[in-house]
């Protein structure tokens, strides 16, 4: 790390906006370390880091690439690790949208190869190469506390069947955190998954008004719309260890979204 402090440190993927923004900034505030990544260039993400930087004298890293793709996702690892030296706390947030939704008889392969490729294999890739070095480093540390924590959505188990590639993706990152889980159990690197329901981000801009319509008729128990914060403080929560007997475990930031009503 640079200036030879030891904070504990973070990576956060598709860290600059929506939910990803949310988590850094919990995570700045907590002390740690922080590294984002995103697809745009780092010019456009001068603003984001210096308002990350407002909040802690923590460094804050900016990585550059797409997950979905494996010369960035394995530069993305190297630039982590070079900047920091190690890693406690990975986050797979990044994850896109279809570019259009459409029936489910007529989804593209293209469309379907983009979405899983960004929102499940690039996440499943990406743990299993910072997985191998947290391993790694439990043998040699014993104060080291890692932990990933994957961001899925309500979607793996509501279906809309105009975006199905989504949900498909995100009911593969369920599964993917039980797989890790029981792996990394043994090795002392709990793992879990947080499912948000309705958050107010760019991914969502576009669909308010379909949603405040919803929310006003009875969709979430809870009558409001999320907010990254609310994501990033759970997230807060877990990197503390308020739940140390957990791992694999799914956490609903939904409003009550999911809960079965008469």
């Amino acid at each position: 790390m640079t200036g030879g402090e030891s904070k504990r440190t973070a990576f956060v993927t598709g860290g600059s906006r929506g939910i990803g923004l949310g988590i850094a900034r919990e995570l700045v505030k907590l002390g740690y370390a922080v590294a984002i990544n995103g697809v745009r260039p780092a010019a456009d993400v001068i603003d984001v880091l210096a308002g990350l930087r407002e909040h802690s004298t923590a460094d804050v890293h900016y990585v550059q690439g797409n997950i979905g793709a494996v010369g960035d996702r394995e530069r993305i690892v190297e630039e982590v690790y070079g900047h920091f030296g190690a890693l406690d706390v990975l986050v797979n947030n990044a994850g896109v949208a279809p570019r259009e939704r459409s029936d489910l008889l007529e989804m593209s392969e293209e469309s379907y190869d983009r979405v899983l490729d960004i929102n499940l294999k690039g996440p499943f890739f990406l743990t299993q190469a910072i997985a191998r070095r947290m391993v790694e480093r439990q043998g040699t540390e014993s104060t080291a506390e890692p932990c990933i924590i994957n961001v899925g959505s309500v979607s793996a188990t509501v279906a809309s069947e105009n975006r199905g590639q989504y949900c498909i993706s995100k009911a593969g990152i369920g599964m993917m955190t039980q797989l890790f889980a029981t792996r990394l159990g043994r090795e002392g690197i709990p793992v879990y998954e947080l499912r948000p329901g309705i958050i107010r981000t760019d991914m969502t801009q576009g669909v308010t008004e379909k949603y405040d319509k919803m929310i006003a008729e009875g969709l979430t128990v809870q009558p409001r719309w999320g907010s990254p914060e609310d994501v990033g403080r759970a997230v807060g929560a877990l990197v503390r260890g308020d739940f140390p007997y957990s791992t694999g475990q799914v956490i609903m930031i939904d409003g009550g979204l999911t809960v079965s009503r008469l």
